[in-house]
């Protein structure tokens, strides 16, 4: 990997985050050509990677489904809905998924690199921290999302 394919992201816990990160989120962002991405720090080479897309016909099953139990993860979410007056539309969702059993590193490595991060992905619109799937059910995403 050479040094133009990783940006450096976070000068305090030396993080990097892969060109594919940024890219990927413009795609969901502009093209919706994504319904989530699944971001996973990878400890050996300090630096954030895509893990997993998902198809714009996932749903929020598919989403969830898609986060380890027992590991950290970012993660963005298009999230639709219709809002009372009856108008299609979509919230950018940052999922910060930190499970009570993950690994103490773990959960300080991912907490100490999160707002450096975020800032990379331009157009996040909601951030939701989560310790267990209750904290980032389908209800949590409608309240955030109006």
């Amino acid at each position: 990997m050479s040094s133009r394919g990783l940006q450096q992201a976070n000068a305090a816990s030396g993080m990097a985050v892969h060109d594919d990160c940024k890219l990927k989120f413009l795609e969901l962002k502009t093209k919706r050509t994504h319904r989530f991405i699944i971001y996973k720090i990878e400890e050996e080479q300090k630096q954030v990677v895509v893990e997993k897309l998902g198809e714009p016909a996932n749903g929020y099953e598919d989403f969830t489904a898609s986060l380890p139990a027992d590991e950290c993860r970012y993660a963005v979410y298009d999230f639709d809905f219709v809002t009372a007056e009856n108008v299609q539309k979509s919230r950018i969702f940052f999922i910060a998924w930190s499970p009570d059993t993950s690994r103490v590193r773990s959960k300080m490595i991912y907490a100490s690199s999160k707002d450096r991060f975020k800032r990379e992905l331009d157009g996040i619109q909601v951030e939701l921290q989560a310790t267990d799937p209750t904290e980032m059910g389908l209800d949590v995403f409608k309240s955030r999302a109006n």
